[in-house]
């Protein structure tokens, strides 16, 4: 199968690596190194920063923002030469040219070669699975007949705590700062004796200091050291030209206050033809007994055999991951993102969150109740046992009334109740889907305390009093009031008084009562069930009555008594969310479905994808918010919005509208977004948040890779709704909506401990439906395939007929 190929690089023929080229790349290109607590984000040129579990509070690694050069400081390890010539592995921070350069990001690793002067050298980032610290795994290679002595100095530049304490108040909170060299361990420590962990500003101090220690240390004999950034760096000077590695020599700093950093220096010599490999090592340990620790991970890592043995381990951990799906389709980036790179993606915003990246920096916002509840439904598919205690861990910020944080800290459990409309209902939305992925409906009595103290009680009265309070916040008009956003943050005044009102909301509620409705019958709580089944007639009959324009549903109503996302409006006059919502949640009947799609199809659509909404709002309109004043075609005002482009393919699937669904979903896929590299400018193998829509004279250009919401709802929509094979209480139901053209696919999919071999053959070439469906050669009633024993495989034949020929 050829893959496409990208300026800047390519995919690797298993698709596993994306492959950069030239290190020039239009913007750093991010990969990510993770065991879901130790984390790194590395780039194309090593720059990025690590973190112990949360990126605000326990900083390991700094990060400089909006710095230029850009992309700095990161994890380098500079070469000098005899002669005085010197260069970093990585390419940067010594941008000097090299006869070769090549980036690898991989699964769970990323690899960086290069080559100049006849000196060939490769680091393997990586961070194992079952210590907290990251490896850097280095090999030099004289490729000449002459005898090479060189000078080795890895360096990082460390943060040691709360990154935004150390982002806006460094003068003060480098007076902490504590980095010793031990001579026995030939290992830099280094701590901070001050730590903040509240959200907001205050003169009251904590009065404690950072729990964790760094330590930093190579498999080759340290000569020297620096634990001072100024000595290593220099007077006015930079990471392009540490005096430092100019002069060949560190000057032993240890310090007790002062920009800390950790810098070591070896020697050797490099015969003809020879290579050398060895580690470097950088991680966390507990306060306590702290050398101990230290010592005991390091023997563990220190040899580069081991190093070597452990990064297999990594990449076997990440085969097995991806292989719960597997699919076999006509279009080999679909085959790309679906095995390989939606996966990672979504892996990585479960953990990640919307919090530890080069666009979301990890100072202010934390982990989001909304975002971590979608995420999920990546690491399901291969992790559930891993998802429930985060969907646990969720919960427990609910309040008894039955509303949530919005937002929190891992490490501090503090949050923000921001009184978004939505943040509630995605609860139940993820213990719904847990549910019917696991089959494990025990999880439903599991004891949950709230943020507010109180009796725990079980997921299923959370769950219960999460719907609860969003009924309690209806209007008389029976619609959810808009509050200070819904699930567009952007949207922000158009209901604070309490009297606008998100349609959106609406939708996403009946969405949210009628799983609830399926779930509660199959646990005999059949009085709240129809208490629930009332509410859903009441919130869609008004949707209906008083939210249908004529030709598609408005986005809401104002506390001013205006509308938004209406015919009646200049700008702003239609909301993909309303529509496609309209359609995912059932509330809209069959021809006003079809109609405000097509609306949408008309007026939202652009060679790269669907808008958020059009016209552009090209005014400020104070009683909107935000939206209105992002500048036209950027961000939540008039972009081609993936996530948002995600829900409406999967409302074309729902009306069997498989060419359509295709026609979007593989004009968002990034490797097509990505096709001209310099204008699109971000990763070409990970989602964008979004991309700039012809509204903007930056048509094309994305922001915001990596961590967003479309890359889980991406790959669902793919293997759940385009390929049709999506979980349900009673086993997985086959429902494929693919495009005509297409013979037939083929899917492998793992389901509660049994493995589904699936053939979808389509002779008639439709775009939807089902005549026909045999397990093991014989044929079942409808188009659920049964739960089968742990351990079973079966093969399954499906024959597609019958509709859209």
């Amino acid at each position: 199968m050829q893959l496409r190929l990208i300026d800047y690089g390519h995919f690797s023929k298993d698709g596993t690596e994306f492959i950069v080229s030239r290190p020039d790349t239009p913007a750093p290109w991010v990969n990510y190194i993770s065991n879901g607590r130790y984390t790194g984000l590395v780039t194309n040129a090593g720059g990025g920063f690590s973190y112990w579990v949360d990126p605000r509070d326990s900083r390991i690694t700094r990060w400089r923002y909006n710095s230029l050069p850009w992309d700095r400081p990161g994890r380098y390890v500079y070469i000098r030469e005899i002669d005085g010539d010197y260069w970093s592995l990585s390419w940067q921070p010594t941008p000097k040219e090299f006869d070769f350069y090549e980036c690898r990001h991989g699964m769970g690793y990323t690899r960086i070669q290069t080559e100049r002067r006849g000196l060939f050298g490769q680091i393997s980032y990586f961070v194992p699975l079952d210590d907290d610290l990251e490896i850097w795994l280095v090999r030099l290679e004289n490729r000449t007949y002459e005898e090479r002595r060189v000078a080795i100095f890895p360096y990082v530049e460390l943060c040691l705590g709360h990154a935004l304490v150390d982002l806006i108040n460094q003068p003060n909170d480098q007076h902490f700062n504590l980095v010793n060299f031990n001579r026995e361990d030939r290992t830099l420590y280094a701590t901070k004796n001050y730590w903040v962990t509240r959200r907001g500003v205050s003169v009251e101090q904590p009065n404690k200091a950072w729990d964790k220690y760094v330590f930093f240390t190579t498999s080759l004999p340290v000569v020297g050291w620096d634990g001072s950034k100024d000595a290593f760096i220099g007077r006015w000077r930079s990471e392009s030209n540490p005096a430092g590695v100019e002069e060949g020599r560190l000057s032993d700093t240890n310090i007790t206050a002062g920009d800390a950093c950790a810098a070591l220096h070896s020697e050797f010599v490099l015969g003809p033809e020879e290579q050398v490999e060895f580690t470097v090592l950088l991680g966390v340990t507990d306060v306590e007994d702290h050398r101990a620790q230290a010592r005991a991970v390091v023997s563990r890592y220190i040899d580069p055999a081991a190093a070597g043995k452990e990064l297999d381990r990594v990449r076997k951990w990440w085969e097995e991951y991806l292989s719960t799906v597997r699919v076999e389709t006509p279009d080999p980036e679909m085959n790309l993102m679906l095995n390989v790179w939606g996966k990672r993606q979504a892996w990585v915003t479960f953990n990640m969150n919307r919090n530890a990246g080069y666009y979301h920096g990890g100072l202010l916002f934390g982990v989001g109740i909304r975002d971590q509840c979608q995420d999920l439904m990546g690491p399901l598919l291969s992790q559930p046992d891993l998802v429930t205690d985060r969907i646990a861990e969720v919960i427990s910020h609910q309040f008894q009334d039955g509303s949530t944080l919005h937002n929190f800290f891992k490490l501090t459990g503090q949050g923000e109740k921001t009184g978004h409309s939505d943040t509630p209902l995605w609860l139940p939305f993820a213990v719904t889907a847990y549910i019917k992925e696991t089959g494990d409906f025990d999880f439903l009595d599991r004891l949950v305390p709230f943020q507010d103290g109180g009796e725990p009680a079980s997921v299923l009265d959370h769950i219960i009093r999460a719907v609860d309070y969003a009924l309690s916040n209806l209007t008389p008009n029976h619609l959810p009031k808009f509050g200070p956003g819904d699930w567009n943050d952007t949207l922000d005044y158009v209901g604070r008084r309490g009297i606008g009102e998100s349609v959106w909301v609406g939708e996403f509620l009946c969405f949210i009562l009628r799983g609830m409705i399926e779930l509660l019958e199959m646990q005999n709580a059949k009085s709240v069930a129809s208490r629930y089944r009332e509410d859903y007639v009441k919130i869609a009959q008004s949707l209906n009555e008083r939210c249908w324009d004529g030709d598609w549903y408005i986005r809401g109503t104002r506390d001013d008594g205006g509308v938004i996302g209406s015919s009646k409006n200049e700008e702003g006059r239609i909301f993909m969310n309303a529509q496609s919502w309209a359609v995912i949640s059932g509330i809209a009947p069959p021809e006003r479905a079809i109609r405000c799609m097509e609306s949408a199809y008309q007026m939202l659509g652009t060679p790269r994808g669907p808008k958020i909404l059009h016209p552009a709002y090209t005014k400020v309109d104070p009683g909107i918010g935000l939206a209105t004043r992002c500048v036209p075609g950027k961000k939540e005002n008039g972009a081609i919005f993936n996530h948002v482009a995600s829900w409406a393919i999967l409302a074309e699937c729902i009306l069997g509208h498989g060419d359509r669904a295709y026609e979007w979903y593989r004009k968002c896929m990034p490797m097509i977004q990505a096709s001209d590299p310099d204008v699109y400018r971000m990763e070409p193998y990970v989602y964008s948040e979004y991309v700039t829509s012809p509204d903007h004279p930056t048509f094309g250009q994305a922001s915001h890779s990596w961590l967003t919401g479309s890359a889980v709802w991406m790959l669902r929509d793919g293997i759940d709704w385009i390929l049709g094979v999506r979980p349900t209480y009673d086993g997985l139901l086959v429902d494929p909506c693919i495009p005509k053209v297409w013979d037939g696919y083929k899917i492998t999919r793992r389901f509660r401990g049994a493995t589904y071999e699936i053939e979808v053959r389509n002779p008639d070439h439709v775009e939807h439906g089902v005549v026909s469906i045999e397990v093991d050669g014989k044929k079942i009633e409808g188009n659920v395939l049964p739960v089968l024993p742990r351990g079973i495989t079966a093969k399954v034949l499906v024959t597609m007929g019958g509709f859209g020929s």
